[in-house]
């Protein structure tokens, strides 16, 4: 026994349908009915369009008669345009330790303040060493605080928790302030 080839993806489209009889629909969408594969044919050829295969699963398979070039670019357009409309989630990240000095906390905090202002979500983890470990209250309160300096960029989207020597949270920006600035960044190029 012979295994067929893969199976294409590609539109089956004019002389590449291999059917019987199919249920057609005109180019207007106005549904003809089942007709016979080279009824269709004809019909398409007198109408100077193509005869594209829509829905192949169906029983008999729908076909519709339209410019399939036209129906090509329009259908990329509308991908590109889909494409160009999804928005990445970049997660930034930030390391502290429990013991940190005051100044170097307001440096990692002005750096996770740019970050959600940027609209991205910072991961915010906490390293511990040695006999720290048996105090994680100490990181706790750390990220507790950090959460309350930068409440007005961003929300607590997972709560701090213990992952073996590190505490880890995630903050996420407010949906409407990342859309204004970014929307504010996109008028300024």
């Amino acid at each position: 026994m012979t295994q067929g080839g893969p199976i294409s993806s590609e539109t089956r489209i004019n002389e590449r349908i291999r059917v019987p009889e199919v249920r057609l629909v005109g180019p207007n969408g106005e549904q003809v009915g089942i007709v016979r594969i080279e009824d269709a044919l004809r019909l398409a050829q007198e109408a100077d369009l193509d005869l594209v295969e829509v829905a192949p699963q169906a029983r008999p398979p729908v076909c519709k008669l339209m410019d399939y070039g036209k129906f090509k670019y329009e259908s990329a357009q509308k991908a590109r345009e889909s494409r160009r409309n999804q928005q990445l989630t970049v997660i930034k990240e930030q390391k502290l330790r429990p013991k940190i000095d005051a100044h170097d906390y307001e440096t990692k905090k002005g750096h996770v303040s740019r970050f959600l202002e940027q609209g991205h979500k910072v991961k915010v983890t906490i390293m511990f060493r040695g006999r720290e470990q048996s105090r994680p209250e100490l990181g706790f309160r750390l990220l507790q605080r950090l959460a309350e300096d930068v409440a007005e960029l961003g929300f607590i989207e997972s709560n701090p928790k213990q992952d073996g020597r590190n505490m880890i949270m995630v903050l996420a920006p407010h949906k409407s302030k990342a859309k204004a600035k970014a929307g504010k960044g996109q008028a300024e190029r």
